[in-house]
């Protein structure tokens, strides 16, 4: 086992070195310069080497994404939380369009549906989210369920910094990212924390964020206790859903059935 793991470590140094090499090649020319033959120059290495770690450009550009995007979401993982959930998801936002914008090449390669969605630095990065997002449900703020806060607010910042991209860097105006924030936030923010007299939906919302901590109950009962106040998220006349009465209705008998 000894003799090995000389090679083992030589080999992770050399995987590392080309994924590197490739990431900077990406990063100052886009992916169109990631070639074989460039990698390798900038690498010190001759070609075929690439193909003992590599099959193809695709699987090297997708260890480059991989990594550029794992050392970013690292970064978010360990960043500290302030006091103020809302004040952190506003920062969090911040954070992503200043990556989106600084790395073009790669934003680029996450937003293609099939590079991204078996990426799990990506999956890592939405799990960031949704954590903000719970920490913002969990003192009332929020106003539309948990998964749909997330899928909002993921749809708003790919779409800003697309389109900021698409636009010649001398014509970027960057108060785009700020109002599309804001225009976000007005649909699923309530305005202050929501009491229940106030807002029954903001209140269930909120609850249904701690209820994982409520270890005194049951797995069954918490299971049911979140089945029920995502019903109450969900139900009709809540901002950001498209239920209607007798499709609450039809969902309720059915329930009651089970």
């Amino acid at each position: 086992m000894a003799e090995t793991r000389p090679d083992s470590a030589g080999r992770s140094r050399t995987r590392a070195n080309i994924v590197e090499c490739a990431a900077r090649l990406l990063r100052e020319h886009g992916a169109a310069a990631v070639t074989t033959r460039a990698v390798a120059q900038a690498a010190g290495m001759q070609a075929p080497t690439i193909y003992r770690f590599f099959e193809d450009k695709d699987a090297l550009l997708d260890a480059v994404a991989e990594h550029v995007l794992a050392t970013y979401v690292a970064g978010k993982t360990l960043a500290e939380d302030g006091g103020d959930p809302v004040a952190d998801l506003r920062a969090a936002w911040d954070t992503h369009i200043g990556f989106g914008l600084a790395n073009a090449a790669l934003f680029g390669l996450l937003t293609d549906p099939g590079r991204g969605a078996r990426s799990p630095a990506a999956a890592a990065g939405l799990e960031v989210l949704r954590g903000r997002v719970r920490r913002v449900a969990a003192i009332g703020r929020l106003r539309v369920p948990e998964r749909r806060a997330v899928e909002l607010i993921h749809a708003a910042g790919t779409g800003a910094v697309l389109t900021l991209l698409a636009t010649p860097p001398e014509h970027r105006d960057l108060s785009l990212a700020d109002a599309m924030y804001e225009a976000m936030t007005r649909s699923i923010l309530t305005d202050v924390p929501a009491l229940p007299a106030d807002d029954a939906t903001a209140a269930a919302i909120a609850f249904r964020a701690v209820v994982p901590e409520l270890t005194m109950l049951t797995d069954a009962e918490r299971t049911l206790l979140s089945e029920w106040l995502d019903r109450v998220g969900d139900a009709p006349g809540t901002p950001g859903t498209s239920a209607t009465p007798d499709a609450s209705a039809t969902h309720d008998d059915s329930s009651g059935s089970g």
